[in-house]
Order: C-alpha cells, then sequence, then structure tokens
C-alpha cells in the first residue's frame, strides 16, 4: 500500500543521512518515478526532504527540520495514529495520508514496532456496512467548501418527508451516533441550522463565497424544559434479536428466560421513535409491561394490519 511505503521512506531517511533513489526503488519494488512521486507527497505533508546531485547524493530531510523523538510518548503517537486511522474509514484523499505520513514521521525507529502494536491494537471504523453512496463524495464537497468558505446549494428532506431547496454556509461536519451532519447557516432560515447528510440531495458548491460568521455549538438535545424522562418497560425477546437490543441498554439488563429466549429491562420514552424501535425487533420481541405500552402496542399494529 502506498501509505505504508511513504511511512517506511520517512522511516529510512530518519535512519540514514542520504540514500538515492535507485536504492529507494530497489528496497520498495516500485520504479524511480514512483519514488520521485512518493518523495513529492511527503514534501506536500510538511516533512521537507530535498535531493542531493551528483556522486554520492541522494534524498535527505533538510538539517534544520529537527524532530523532537520526545515530544509525544508512543501511547500518545499510538492514540494519533488510530484517530487518524478511524477517519481515514469515512474520509478519503491525500489529507489524511499525508497527515498519517506527517505524525507517523515522529516515530523513532526503535519504537516503530512497539507504536505500531498498540496503534493496531484497537480498529474503529466508522463507516457502515450499507449506506448512502452519496455519502461519501458529499462529505468530500461539504469539506471542501469549508476549506474554500463557498456556499453550497441543496435539496433537504426534513423527517416529515418534505422536501425543500435551501442555499446555506457550511460550518462544521459533525458525526453522531454513527450519523454524518453538517451544520450551516440556512439563507431561507436566516439562521443556523443542522441538516443530515443523508438526506441532503442535489449537493453542489457554488462559487459565491461567504464571510464566516460566529458558529453556535451543534444542537443534538432537547432543551432541558423540553427534555422527556425515560422509562423503563419490560420486554421478552429472542436471541436473534440481542445484538440489536444491546444498541439500546447493557447486558445487566438483561435476565436468561429458557434457553433461547431474554427478559429486557428496556429503556423507553413514549413517542414514535421508540415504539419504532420496539417495531425495528420484529416478531421476536413481545413487550411484557406495562400494559398502556403493550395496548398501544396492539393498537398500532392492528392499524398497520388494516392497511393490508
Amino acid at each position: 500500500m502506498k501509505i505504508d511505503r511513504l511511512v517506511s521512506i520517512i522511516m529510512v531517511l530518519l535512519d540514514k543521512n542520504r540514500i538515492g533513489a535507485q536504492a529507494l526503488a530497489q528496497m520498495f519494488e516500485v520504479s524511480q518515478r514512483t519514488i520521485y512521486r512518493d518523495v513529492e507527497t511527503i514534501n506536500m505533508a510538511g516533512i521537507p526532504i530535498r535531493s542531493i546531485p551528483g556522486v554520492g547524493g541522494g534524498f535527505e530531510i533538510m538539517e534544520e527540520y529537527k524532530l523532537e523523538k520526545k515530544v509525544f510518548s508512543s501511547s500518545d503517537l499510538s492514540a494519533i495514529l488510530m484517530g487518524l486511522s478511524s477517519l481515514s474509514s469515512m474520509v478519503r484523499g491525500e489529507e489524511v495520508v499525508q497527515a498519517l505520513a506527517k505524525v507517523k514521521s515522529f516515530i523513532p525507529a526503535d519504537q516503530a514496532k512497539e507504536i505500531s502494536l498498540k496503534a493496531n491494537q484497537i480498529y474503529i471504523d466508522l463507516s457502515p456496512w450499507l449506506g448512502n453512496r452519496n455519502i461519501q463524495p458529499y462529505l468530500e464537497l461539504v469539506k471542501t467548501a469549508l476549506e474554500r468558505n463557498k456556499l453550497l446549494a441543496f435539496d433537504y428532506v426534513d423527517r416529515h418527508g418534505t422536501r425543500t431547496t435551501r442555499t446555506a454556509e457550511p460550518y462544521q461536519l459533525v458525526l453522531k451516533n454513527s450519523h454524518w451532519y453538517w451544520q450551516g447557516y440556512c439563507h431561507t432560515r436566516k439562521d443556523f441550522r443542522l441538516f443530515r447528510l443523508s438526506r441532503t440531495l442535489n449537493l453542489h458548491m457554488l462559487e459565491q463565497t461567504f464571510i464566516p460568521k460566529e458558529c453556535p455549538k451543534p444542537q443534538f438535545e432537547y432543551p432541558d424544559f423540553l427534555a422527556p424522562s425515560y422509562t423503563t418497560i419490560t420486554i421478552r425477546i429472542h436471541t436473534s434479536v440481542m445484538d440489536k437490543v444491546l444498541e439500546y441498554c447493557t447486558y445487566d439488563h438483561f435476565q436468561p428466560d429458557g434457553p433461547e429466549h431474554y427478559i429486557v429491562a428496556f429503556p423507553f420514552i413514549e413517542n414514535d421513535y421508540y415504539y419504532q424501535i420496539l417495531f425495528s425487533f420484529g416478531t421476536e420481541c413481545e413487550c411484557l409491561e406495562p400494559l398502556d405500552i403493550r395496548t398501544e402496542m396492539k393498537r398500532r399494529i392492528e392499524a398497520l394490519a388494516s392497511l393490508y
């Protein structure tokens, strides 16, 4: 992989005073042209490599560029690498490759194996198993607009299914509960809004720029006076939906009920969203109590059945 070769080249240059393009090409079994492209990529990452012509020449990291090996501990570097690696699973592009290469250049040769082992002890992949194919290019587009202060034009579908055409100033990308959002100042609403990326359609960047405003913190939570209180209901589930249920509560809430079932004390708010969660478990979940929740579920099932 290219990123492994980039990191290895940096490590070689840190370990040796100077090495030629031919020697590097033989070492990594690639062409000299590939080595020159790799060196250019490393330079773009901010690690200054210069080429010395003539006999005894080659590539070297500039003497003025001193890496203090003790700035970060091995634990610090491992944590940074884990974070960048998890980001690379969602945001592609040379920036992440360059950042990884630059961070890895801080790793002393005698600690490289230890830090690599620590960084690989936890693997974080934020990408979904199945997802909207527009998410990735839209992430890149919003990111570019953020960097250039360019307006975004798009259609947006709200949670009620209403579709509107908007223009907004992008300010922030937000990952919350495995969903990407972007916060922007909406010209239609004349206020900051949080847009879910999967509900964003026909997104494109305009040539028009904007002067950034002070951006408030994204509001995900209900205001205190609107925040509903959780209650606990009792459900009986089959083991086949156990993983799904564990997304909403811990195993401490589970009590075995025979070889294939569990009784679960399930946290619940009486609204459409939580009823939909219960129905998402299908026929492998039965609400046992309280009676009013069980009755409401029965009413909703009968209403659904009447459609067919």
